[in-house]
C-alpha cells in the first residue's frame, strides 16, 4: 500500500514549488542572451522575457559607397539577429519554466482515485527534506554561451 500524503505536507511541497517557481521567473526577469549575424557584425541582446535590451550594429556593415544596399543588408543582419537572440530567450525560457510545466501536467497526487501515484515533480524540484522521494540531481547545462552566428 501505497504511504499517504497528508495536507502538511502536501502545503509545503506546494509553497517550495512556487517559491522555485518565482525564482525561476525572476532569474528569466534578470537574464540576457545575446543573438548575432554577419559574423558579430550585429548583436542583439534581449533579456529572458523576450524584450529587446540592446542592438549593436558594427561598422563593417556599412558600405558608404552603396548606402541603398547598405540599408537592406543591416535591416537582413538586424532581423537575423533579434531571430536568433529571441530563440536563445526562448530556449532559456524552456530550460527555466519546462520543469514547472511538466509538473502541472504530469501524474495524479499519491493516494486520490484515478491518479498516478506521484506529484511526477522534474529532477530540479528537490522535495527530499520533505520526505518526499530522493534529493534531484543539479542540471547544468554546458552551454551557457551565446549561440554560434548563423
Amino acid at each position: 500500500m501505497e504511504p499517504q500524503m497528508d495536507m502538511q505536507q502536501l502545503f509545503a511541497a506546494a509553497q517550495q514549488m512556487q517559491e522555485q517557481l518565482m525564482s525561476a521567473q525572476q532569474a528569466l526577469a534578470d537574464a540576457e542572451v545575446t543573438g548575432t549575424s554577419g559574423g558579430g557584425l550585429v548583436k542583439a541582446t534581449v533579456n529572458g522575457q523576450g524584450e529587446l535590451m540592446d542592438l549593436t550594429i558594427g561598422a563593417g556593415a556599412v558600405d558608404t559607397d552603396d548606402p541603398e544596399e547598405t540599408a537592406r543588408t543591416i535591416a537582413d543582419l538586424v532581423l537575423a539577429a533579434v531571430r536568433d537572440a529571441y530563440r536563445s530567450a526562448e530556449d532559456l525560457q524552456q530550460q527555466q519554466m519546462g520543469p514547472f510545466a511538466a509538473a502541472m501536467q504530469g501524474g495524479g497526487m499519491p493516494g486520490m482515485p484515478g491518479g498516478g501515484g506521484g506529484l511526477n515533480l522534474p529532477g530540479g524540484l528537490d522535495l527530499s527534506s520533505l520526505g518526499i522521494g530522493a534529493p534531484a540531481h543539479e542540471h547544468e547545462d554546458p552551454d551557457d554561451e551565446d549561440k554560434p552566428a548563423t
